[in-house]
């Protein structure tokens, strides 16, 4: 497993050509610390979609992702939604449908989505794991 440094994260983070957002959804709890990062680059908003899927050792307790909290509900904006890791992309795709009536655009750090660092079945250990 690849560890990359925070340095290295913000520089690759600072390289993205990001378009232009309204604000963030980060999926809590994977997408907060790199949401924030990408917040403070796009100096825009930040709101949090608590969503559940797997445990902390990454394994699927659910069927599907769940909503475990209740989030302010926002319409006609456009939106860049973070999550750390998307493997089948059913965390991203559940957020999306609770956010339906906006212009969603995904990031991950590792996996399928419209911007994203890497996609590699290789796990790579984040500065803060």
């Amino acid at each position: 497993m690849r560890k990359i440094s925070f340095e290295e994260l913000v520089y690759k983070l600072r390289k993205v050509k990001f378009g232009k957002f309204d604000l963030i959804f980060a999926i809590g709890k994977g997408g907060i610390t790199l949401g924030g990062l990408i917040q403070h680059i796009l100096d825009i908003p930040m709101e949090i979609i608590w969503l559940n899927f797997r445990d902390e050792d990454h394994k699927v307790i659910h069927k599907k992702p769940i909503l475990i909290k209740e989030f302010k509900e926002i319409k006609n904006k456009k939106i860049l939604l973070v999550d750390d890791v998307s493997r089948t992309g059913s965390t991203l795709r559940k957020a999306k449908s609770l956010l339906k009536g906006n212009e969603i655009k995904t990031f991950v750090f590792n996996g399928k989505a419209d911007y994203n660092i890497i996609n590699s079945k290789e796990c790579v250990k984040l500065p803060w794991n």
